[in-house]
């Protein structure tokens, strides 16, 4: 199918929300000449019924099996199957929601700038108590250190977002998604973009919700796989890390050193200091925000996130280099 704007949308195990996402993107594709492609890794929970009834009665949506399960593969796979002819790459998270008119304010600022990504601000919410406390922690400092796609902006050119939409010949140029990478890819992907010229706008014109994980072990999954992610970036491209993004790292050690404690209590400072920092700002956040439950547990969501993350971080450190010189 021919069409201006391939829309695709990673999902693994969504019945909760894909229903109501592709009822909304197959209308937007009838309005902007648009193909809806969901590359699916295999959901067990009832998704796959939901988008093959979905597609029967929408000849603009497709689904397929993302054999690699992973998002960098599956929107790779998509482009390299049904972006032949169109023109710009739109990429929907699963697990969020979207204002109405979300993709026609992308398409529209990103051809008022000239851009060749546009990226989005990410607001974080949540329903029930875990779900709200991870979401009460992503939304701040603590969670985010201050990130500008995480924390919103008026629209400017940036480094740097959430992913939203992209020239396919710009995607195709620098050889799309590195599928090395399970986590972190849009990051990766901005780097060579900006190497090779191109320009990425953080919108102002709209911005996205996004769910966060509802347990802590699967938050805790989530982050390890970020911080592995980060460190990967890093090594492929010698980057020079910002602070912000650098002082989780520090956690991993922090942790480790515990277990000197039986030689000098001294070594339980750096961690004990981290965990009254997260536990207090949580706590903060929830006095203010009237909800101080939520708040005590968005601290400990935060120690898991920081905890993940710096573990991930140390595993692709210690482990990439070794596993390259054992390809080589």
């Amino acid at each position: 199918m021919m069409a201006r704007c391939l829309i695709v949308v990673p999902c693994l195990n969504e019945a909760a929300h894909i229903g109501g996402l592709v009822a909304w993107l197959v209308e937007a594709a009838e309005r902007l000449d648009g193909h809806v492609v969901v590359a699916d890794g295999g959901s067990t929970d009832g998704t796959l019924a939901i988008l093959a009834a979905a597609a029967q009665a929408a000849p603009r949506l497709t689904v397929f099996h993302n054999a690699r399960r992973i998002q960098s593969a599956g929107v790779n796979a998509a482009v390299a199957r049904y972006g032949a002819d169109a023109q710009w790459l739109i990429r929907v998270d699963a697990h969020g929601d979207y204002p109405e008119d979300f993709l026609d304010r992308i398409l529209a600022d990103a051809e008022a700038h000239a851009a060749d990504s546009v990226v989005v601000g990410m607001v974080t919410r949540g329903e029930g108590l875990r779900q709200s406390a991870a979401a009460m922690a992503q939304n701040s400092r603590l969670g985010n250190g201050g990130s500008a796609h995480r924390a919103g902006a008026a629209g400017h050119w940036t480094d740097h977002g959430h992913h939203a939409a992209m020239r396919i010949d710009a995607f195709k140029a620098v050889g799309g998604y590195d599928e090395s990478f399970s986590h972190n890819e849009d990051a990766e992907l901005d780097h060579r973009l900006r190497m090779a010229g191109k320009r990425i706008w953080m919108t102002g014109a709209t911005a996205m919700t996004y769910y966060p994980r509802t347990s802590l072990r699967a938050l805790g999954r989530q982050y390890f796989g970020y911080g592995k992610g980060r460190a990967m970036n890093i090594l492929k491209h010698r980057m020079t890390p910002r602070l912000r993004q650098m002082i989780p790292v520090f956690v991993a050690p922090a942790l480790l050193l515990i277990l000197l404690a039986p030689v000098s209590l001294a070594f339980l400072v750096p961690a004990l200091a981290w965990a009254l920092l997260c536990l207090g700002y949580g706590l903060a956040l929830g006095l203010r925000a009237g909800r101080p439950a939520t708040g005590a547990l968005a601290g400990v969501s935060a120690m898991i996130m920081h905890a993940a993350w710096s573990a991930g971080f140390w595993r692709a450190v210690l482990t990439l280099p070794r596993r390259r010189e054992a390809l080589a």
